[in-house]
């Protein structure tokens, strides 16, 4: 699938599609924000039915006046009476529009049936995400010859059908942020929202964060804000040129929850203003004694979701643990060769340590201190995919939450009781039934989604929590095209992946959690297949091929070899 804009604006690197990225999202207002009606040019004249029917397409990327643009290519009757359905379909860019079989021509000579055939990349829902999908589209469109002799639309698709380019230069994303549903860990939502009108930015961003968590999201995280906050009034800009929000309908929320509603506001308006913010509640300081804030002023939220940089990484070489810093073996049973690793995962905070090792019945997880002897879980299979820990509480507390996936189909969370003893439950992954075996799973750092490797492809879920049971919710194959022999996956932060595949024409990508992103690293020095790979926030990627370990930390850089690389050693950050 090619790439769409995700972070537009950079430039593309060799192998990837022809959508722009930036480093730095910007969120845009909704397509009716600040529009002024404008009077829509009628069509060229004499454009024959293809013609008139890729016009339509072309002209779908400017939705002022509810589309006016392509509705000009409908007849007269349908530019009132057409309500396509609320979603908009993205296409490749190389799309075709043929005349129909015979068979399927009207036997009225001024009456053309039109085939759309294009590749479908996914749909814009209408909570304004992104969802990713593949499809051969086959849409056909009759045109009638009106009695002025020009070819129009009267039976026109039932939705608004938009090319990746043209996706890219109208919509860009936007970053609404939500919280883990226990702990300050803070969740990015991407939005795609039209790119002009720029009159009304943080108004319309605001507006994102108040319609609540996508749908995709939806059960996964916390919004502090609730259903019931709305806008009082506009935002504007204060005579010494603060932003204003003004919020109502909040009720009597504690100060601690205050708190986090304005991380939530002021981290989803920095990509738009530089302005101090006021949040207002009925007219008062939302946070009593800090009505003006800005996002030096908010707490580290992301220490919880984010390994310590004096946690340098582990790797786990010929059945014992050592530490990718030093190559040395790390302390107790795990690093002396007391077990027989096959895979370890180290708890975000370093405290924990959760170890894979063979037995005489397959293999066996052990979970406890780092450093010490681990409880063995009562968790019999013949393999297990690395264990990956749910963040703590706090950066202080120690995880009380693993996953793994025993013999391809169990997805298994592992958790501590009061007793302090390790216990197992099924997570219901019913949704993922019919998807296949399963050789990989990563929680992200905030807990909130799932990246999986089933038969090879990437597949990201959201992960519900109640107190009876945990489930992998709304799956969605990413880059089925491109992305199907990955190895291995990780979190480079909360709404970005890398994955290494086994295969030649792209052994190392970076992903973004929807799929509309796919940017492809320099394949300088490796030398595929590729079976291993560990990211995080601030830290470059390792990966490992049949070589040993390699490092890079940007997508362009030429791949290095890893001070303490070893053979067939298999990397992984705390997380």
């Amino acid at each position: 699938m090619a790439a769409l804009a995700a972070f537009l604006g950079a430039v593309l690197v060799t192998g990837c599609a022809a959508i722009p990225t930036e480093s730095q999202p910007k969120a845009i207002p909704r397509p009716d924000a600040g529009q002024a009606t404008q009077e829509i040019p009628e069509p060229e004249l004499g454009l024959d039915p293809l013609s008139v029917v890729r016009e339509f397409v072309r002209n779908s990327v400017q939705p002022a006046n509810d589309h006016a643009a392509s509705r000009a290519y409908l007849n007269r009757r349908l530019r009132e009476e057409w309500q396509p359905d609320s979603s908009l379909m993205v296409v490749e860019d190389e799309f075709g529009t043929v005349y129909a079989p015979e068979a399927e021509q009207p036997e009225d000579p001024n009456e053309r049936v039109i085939a759309l055939r294009a590749t479908s990349l996914g749909r814009l829902a209408p909570d304004s995400s992104f969802i990713a999908g593949e499809s051969a589209v086959r849409e056909p469109v009759r045109v009638r010859r009106q009695a002025d002799g020009e070819w129009r639309i009267v039976d026109p698709p039932d939705s608004i059908v938009i090319t990746e380019s043209d996706f890219a230069d109208a919509y860009l994303t936007v970053p609404v942020y939500f919280f883990s549903p226990d702990s300050t860990a803070v969740v990015p939502d991407l939005r795609y929202v039209v790119a002009r009108p720029q009159s009304g930015l943080p108004a319309r961003v605001i507006d994102l964060l108040l319609s609540g968590p996508s749908d995709g999201l939806s059960g996964a995280v916390r919004n502090p804000l609730g259903d019931a906050a709305t806008l009082g009034s506009n935002v504007t800009i204060s005579n010494d040129g603060a932003l204003v929000v003004p919020l109502t309908g909040l009720g009597d929320e504690s100060v601690q929850e205050r708190e986090l509603m304005a991380a939530q506001i002021v981290r989803s308006l920095q990509y738009v203003t530089t302005s101090r913010v006021k949040l207002l509640s009925d007219g008062t300081a939302l946070v009593p004694g800090q009505p003006e804030w800005r996002p030096s002023d908010l707490p580290a939220y992301d220490t919880v979701s984010s390994p310590s940089s004096e946690l340098p990484g582990l790797m786990t070489v010929n059945g014992r643990v050592r530490s990718l810093a030093t190559g040395a073996p790390i302390e107790g049973p795990a690093g002396s060769g007391a077990y027989d690793v096959v895979s370890a995962a180290q708890a975000i905070n370093g405290q924990q340590l959760a170890v894979v090792e063979r037995s005489a019945d397959g293999v066996r997880l052990r979970i406890g201190d780092y450093g010490v002897a681990g409880q063995i879980v009562d968790l019999p299979a013949d393999s297990l995919t690395r264990p990956t820990w749910r963040p703590p509480a706090t950066k202080d507390d120690k995880s009380a939450e693993l996953w793994t996936v025993a013999d391809g189909e169990r997805v298994t969370r592992v958790q501590r009781d009061p007793n302090g003893q390790w216990v197992t439950q099924r997570v219901n992954a019913s949704e993922l039934s019919d998807v296949g075996s399963i050789t990989g799973l990563r929680l992200s750092r905030d807990g909130s989604r799932a990246a999986l490797i089933v038969d090879g492809q990437l597949v990201v879920a959201s992960v519900v929590r109640t107190p009876a049971e945990a489930t992998l919710r709304a799956p969605r194959v990413l880059q089925e095209d491109r992305l199907n022999s990955v190895v291995d996956v990780d979190w480079i932060d909360q709404d970005t992946l890398v994955v290494a595949t086994s295969s030649d024409r792209v052994p190392v990508a970076r992903v973004s959690v929807d799929g509309v992103q796919l940017d492809q690293y320099n394949s300088s020095n490796l030398t595929p297949p590729m079976s291993d790979i560990t990211a995080a926030p601030g830290r470059p990627i390792v990966v490992g091929d049949v070589g040993g370990l390699w490092t890079a930390s940007e997508i362009g850089a030429v791949w290095r070899p890893h001070s303490n690389s070893r053979a067939a050693a298999d990397p992984f950050y705390p997380g």
